[in-house]
């Protein structure tokens, strides 16, 4: 191995790396202490954890370990799981990032708008029923992974598809990119777009009524005027400071302090507005890993396009280093976004 490839596994062994520890942390992080405690967004985060640990797992270690190797060493058997395991664990990976976003969208206009309304994904029953068939959909996609693949025999063997023709595997990445990548990032796409528009409605909502809440301010001065005398006394000498010390022992309180009290309960109701904050710091998050997945998987897939029309090796690679640098980089911002991202040592 010369220098750049050196580089090349090292930088893919660590993303492997991280991609373990942070998809581990998610999903232990995730699981509730009982079964009555199971909540969708838990449910939907194990889910993704799990879809990522079997890339990172299956497919970035045994692929590292033949890139410092120089070569496929691990046989025609594990071939056909490596291949298998890929379009597998990628495409549950990319739906269950489409469920988080559906379920974080509906759960922000829930507490936003309906004040905290229970919202469809809220069934667990339901959750299951799609994740049960985005594994399905998955496990057909990757069927032809466990067939139609075979070893570059060479000084660098190498783990390939082998379809019977050309034609045969540009049909079949024509229905996997369509069906299981494009109509998926779609949903993801238009689901943080809403996300957008809700938080930047919310925002204009909560900076009218600060806007509402201050107006009445300047008109204080006026009510606080007429309070100094009472008309036909003039505080004089002694029997004057009798009078204001009976004005204040009456009023209990500074005459300004009561017209203050106003001012300070409409601040307080204006940060009480928005709603649960954590709801909405973990939509924030959404949108940060639905910007990183289109980053990613958008090229992705049009390196996958480029490569069932012209078949590269550099493509193919570049492709599997984006796949990798996702599933390592989302669980720390999905962490970060439910306020997980933290040590149990810590006060």
């Amino acid at each position: 191995m010369d220098a750049v490839e050196w580089v090349e596994s090292f930088a893919r062994g660590i993303m492997c790396l991280l991609g373990i520890v942070g998809n581990n942390w998610l999903a232990f992080s995730s699981l509730p202490g009982s079964k009555s405690q199971l909540k969708t967004n838990d449910a939907l985060f194990i889910n993704l954890a799990v879809s990522n640990l079997i890339t990172n797992y299956m497919v970035d270690l045994p692929d590292t370990m033949a890139d410092f190797a120089g070569r496929w060493f691990m046989g025609l058997t594990y071939c056909r799981i490596f291949r298998f395991c890929a379009d597998l664990s990628e495409t549950s990976s990319i739906f269950s990032t489409l469920f988080i976003s559906v379920f974080w969208y509906q759960k922000l206009v829930g507490s936003l708008k309906r004040g905290g309304a229970p919202i469809r994904l809220d069934n667990l029953r339901l959750v299951a029923a799609l994740l049960g068939g985005s594994w399905m959909v998955a496990i057909v996609f990757s069927i032809p992974h466990i067939i139609f693949v075979g070893l570059e025999e060479g000084d660098e063997a190498d783990c390939i598809d082998n379809f019977p023709s050309p034609t045969a595997h540009q049909i079949y990445e024509i229905l996997y990119l369509s069906l299981a990548n494009a109509l998926p990032i779609a949903g993801i796409v238009f689901a943080s777009i809403q996300i957008v528009v809700t938080l930047l409605q919310n925002q204009q909502r909560i900076t009218g009524i600060g806007a509402g809440a201050v107006e009445p301010s300047p008109d204080k001065p006026q009510q606080e005027a007429p309070h100094p005398t009472v008309p036909g006394q003039e505080p004089q000498g002694s029997n004057s400071q009798a009078a204001q010390g009976s004005l204040t022992v009456y009023n209990g309180v500074q005459p300004g302090a009561v017209q203050q009290q106003p001012q300070v309960t409409p601040k307080a109701q204006v940060k009480s507005s928005p709603g649960p904050s954590g709801q909405v710091r973990a939509a924030k998050s959404v949108v940060a890993v639905a910007s990183v997945f289109l980053v990613c998987w958008l090229t992705h897939l049009l390196l996958r396009i480029t490569s069932s029309v012209k078949t590269s090796e550099v493509v193919v690679e570049v492709a599997s280093y984006i796949a990798a640098s996702y599933t390592c980089i989302i669980p720390y911002i999905f962490l970060y976004g439910v306020k997980k991202l933290n040590c149990t040592c810590r006060r």
